[in-house]
């Protein structure tokens, strides 16, 4: 059945109903007084298209939706329910002047064998990047057992 508006002169009010094609000029009674109301041109309308299994409004715009948000193409391959202009993964970041420079001052100490962990064990000038990058301290000193 389709979907008609309605407009009740007495309490000045719009309202949808859903109604035969035959009854659709009939008056219809209004939900807030009861009184006969006319039927009138819809206030807005929405048109909307599926097109690769995907909504489309009307007139199309060459876009698609993806969980409420615009993208510019389909998932193709993805996990459930990601896109990857909506989930696009954080960059990796990147090292500062200063912090390159306290990696190298590092691995230089750690060549002459006096950078150790905080329980005394000696680093090795390959292993800094990864000591630093899990978050572990560092310190100026002699190993253990030297």
């Amino acid at each position: 059945m389709p979907l008609y508006e309605y407009y009740c002169e007495p309490c000045n009010g719009i309202f949808e109903e859903l109604r035969p094609m035959r009854e659709a000029s009939e008056p219809v009674p209004c939900p807030v007084c009861y009184k006969d109301a006319k039927r009138i041109m819809p206030t807005s309308f929405a048109a909307f298209t599926f097109r690769d299994g995907y909504p489309r409004r009307i007139p199309d715009d060459g876009k698609y939706w993806h969980l409420g948000k615009k993208v510019s193409r389909l998932v193709t391959s993805a996990r459930p329910n990601e896109h990857p202009e909506v989930n696009k993964p954080e960059p990796k970041k990147r090292k500062t002047k200063g912090e390159k420079q306290e990696l190298q001052d590092m691995k230089e100490l750690a060549a002459k064998r006096e950078l150790v962990d905080l329980y005394g064990n000696e680093i090795k000038p390959e292993e800094v990047p990864e000591v630093v990058e899990q978050g572990r301290v560092v310190r100026k000193g002699t190993p253990r057992g030297l």
